[in-house]
């Protein structure tokens, strides 16, 4: 149990930190709204390092934006953050890798490749809670112009690498609590095998019964003692 346990957790760390790497690749963060909007031209649409713009040919260009400074300090964190995560995945797919019990490293010492796995899924865990709060911030700042009547500038939607941002978040965290939860497993089965045979001490306080010297068997005196009718 204990095996497909930690099986599982890998691949779902695994799968979830390749999301959070697509992620931070996709340029779909945030589109444009065409609420409110009769007729759209173009629709715009960011994500951490760039923006875009796509006409109704479907001809688009993109922009980096010109100064890590001038960014909003959301901004700034969220790029922290997913870089962060992604470093977290990778760390705790190297640990994760050697723990498994189906690898050959460290072969022969369940304890230690039980605490390597649960190093992994602890590491998994913390990656994807820092890539789900920053695609929640991210998301949280768009829901908050969209509704703001007073924002002056465009007015952006959630798009769908926020979504995939989620669902990374999600399988690191599924994934690294499945590591952490096969060590418990592991631990339980090599201690309930595990039997300490003691010999019986022999008791110190029965005392050996003394032994009667038998009288020694002398033929000569014996024959004396009888007459030769005896033996008849």
């Amino acid at each position: 149990m204990s095996v497909m346990l930690e099986t599982a957790g890998f691949f779902f760390g695994v799968i979830g930190s390749g999301l959070l790497g697509i992620t931070l690749y996709n340029a779909n963060w945030r589109v444009s709204t065409v609420e409110g909007n009769v007729i759209t031209t173009s629709t715009l649409f960011e994500n951490l390092w760039q923006n875009c713009a796509t006409d109704s040919t479907g001809v688009y260009n993109c922009r980096d934006f010109p100064s890590l400074l001038a960014l909003s300090g959301y901004l700034q964190a969220c790029r922290a953050l997913m870089i962060t995560s992604l470093v977290l995945g990778f760390l705790g797919t190297l640990c994760g890798m050697v723990g498994l019990q189906c690898t050959k490293v460290a072969d022969g010492n369940a304890v230690l490749k039980g605490k390597l796995a649960t190093a992994g899924g602890a590491i998994f865990v913390f990656g994807g809670l820092c890539a789900g709060v920053a695609v929640s911030w991210y998301a949280f700042n768009i829901t908050k112009e969209f509704f703001d009547p007073l924002y002056p500038g465009t007015k952006y939607e959630i798009g769908p690498a926020l979504y995939l941002g989620w669902s990374g978040a999600l399988l690191d965290v599924v994934g690294g609590g499945f590591l952490c939860c096969s060590y418990k497993t592991q631990v339980s089965q090599v201690k309930s095998y595990n039997y300490q045979y003691q010999a019986p001490k022999a008791s110190t306080s029965a005392k050996t019964a003394p032994q009667v010297a038998l009288p020694r068997y002398d033929s000569n005196t014996s024959i004396c003692k009888y007459g030769k009718n005896a033996y008849v």
